[in-house]
């Protein structure tokens, strides 16, 4: 495995002198003013999507944000610290989710390690850039490597913890992990729920974390991968959150099911209860990840850009609309797409490199039916809402006038940003202070 170089994570390998002194002499006042953000924009929407870059085709940073502004999207998880992409989002009013790499656990669950990562890969970019939530590892209780990080996982989420708490930054940023829904042993009918037995000696004292800080439990949740696993077992409506399936009853709860996410989420959720009773008075569940494939080998059944277009419309509308699940209906569900772009050097499965909404070049690998209420966007100071850290509602609104009626979809995405565009005159003068820089 390979070292956390954290000199690397938040300068690069090579800085001007006059940068680090310049650097020095405002940190200081960078962590006075984190609380006072650049941009009030924040999403009003609880939709976010992940932008993974596994890739070596993909654009730069900076001509991430007309897609994104395109999509009316303002939420992001992206999966490390790259200071080029922390940069690219400043004074957008863009919500990050910032990952802590896998590699790095070992060197912040030290409490020392993790306050030189977090002033080495967060406070440089703050207030401009909106930091709203470090997630610690991905999948590390289910991930190659689970062996020798699981017991990691916990101190470096204190010691982050702690370290964002003496910074002040703790009603600012939530430290958290996400899971894969593996770590569940039993997932149907929901209200079977359960973790994995030999996880429950990680999960119990993280679920007290979660209860302690506030912050929520993330899951990865695809029902692609339950249909595709038994497509005569699972009805392929209902793994595509169709609204005019008839849905699944329960027979323990009587709660019934209109879609397979919303039943994985509810699994999730008894999980938590079983596993520790008093966390789940106050844990909420998230949904880190979720998506279709557009493409896949032969055998990867369902994994079409029509499926895909199905299922990431739906999963927006379901996301959009603000409600709960059948066991949690004033709580509403908040989500994260995987992913912006095909990512071609993904491991794995074929249709791993097959998740994106968009091909590397920028144009809709599908188009989707389903257009984003414009209060979604924080691109022109949008309202504000709830993301994985925070408690707002969806009934923010925001100052964007765009075209489209005040709706974004993705086909609404510019194939080439226009030169008059707000966004693209950000983007360039973004390139330029990295490049002088």
């Amino acid at each position: 495995m390979a070292p956390c170089r954290l000199l690397q994570v938040g300068w690069g390998l090579r800085r001007p002198c006059g940068f680090r002194l310049a650097a020095a002499l405002c940190a200081a006042a960078v962590v006075a003013l984190a609380l006072a953000s650049a941009s009030d924009a924040t999403s009003s929407s609880f939709l976010g999507i992940n932008y993974g870059r596994v890739g070596n085709n993909l654009p730069q940073p900076q001509f991430v944000l007309p897609l994104l502004e395109g999509l009316g999207i303002g939420r992001v998880r992206m999966y490390d610290a790259d200071p080029n992409v922390l940069r690219a989002f400043a004074r957008t009013g863009v919500e990050l989710v910032v990952g802590v790499p896998d590699e790095c656990l070992a060197a912040v669950a030290d409490p020392g390690g993790a306050a030189q990562w977090l002033k080495q890969s967060v406070v440089p970019f703050l207030p401009d850039t909106k930091i709203a939530v470090l997630t610690v590892g991905n999948e590390v209780l289910t991930g190659a490597n689970s062996s020798a990080l699981s017991r990691t996982l916990l101190p470096a989420m204190w010691s982050l913890h702690g370290a964002v708490a003496s910074l002040g930054l703790d009603k600012q940023i939530t430290v958290t992990t996400a899971h894969n829904l593996g770590v569940l042993g039993t997932s149907y009918p929901p209200s079977a729920g359960a973790f994995r037995k030999d996880l429950l000696p990680f999960l119990c004292p993280i679920l007290d974390y979660h209860a302690r800080t506030g912050s929520p439990f993330l899951v990865n949740a695809y029902p692609y991968f339950a249909y595709s696993g038994d497509p005569r077992g699972v009805q392929l409506d209902y793994a595509l959150l169709e609204p005019a399936y008839p849905g699944v009853p329960d027979p323990n709860s009587g709660l019934h099911y209109p879609n397979l996410l919303v039943a994985q989420v509810d699994a999730v959720y008894h999980a938590v209860a079983a596993a520790n009773t008093a966390a789940s008075r106050v844990v909420e569940v998230r949904v880190s990840e979720t998506g279709w494939p557009s493409a896949g080998a032969v055998n990867e059944t369902g994994a079409t850009p029509q499926n895909a277009a199905r299922y990431n419309s739906n999963a927006m509308r379901l996301v959009a609309e603000g409600k709960g699940t059948p066991l949690k209906p004033g709580v509403p569900l908040r989500a994260y797409v995987f992913a912006l772009f095909n990512e071609n050097l993904k491991p794995g499965l074929a249709s791993e490199r097959y998740y994106g909404l968009f091909k590397p070049d920028g144009t809709p690998a599908y188009e989707l039916s389903f257009k984003l209420p414009r209060e979604n966007s924080t691109f022109g100071h949008g309202g504000g809402g709830g993301g994985f850290g925070g408690n707002g509602n969806a009934n923010g609104s925001s100052g964007y006038s765009g075209g489209n009626n005040g709706y974004y979809d993705i086909s609404a995405a510019p194939r080439d940003p226009p030169v008059s565009s707000d966004s693209t005159v950000l983007s360039q003068l973004f390139l330029l202070l990295a490049i002088m820089i």
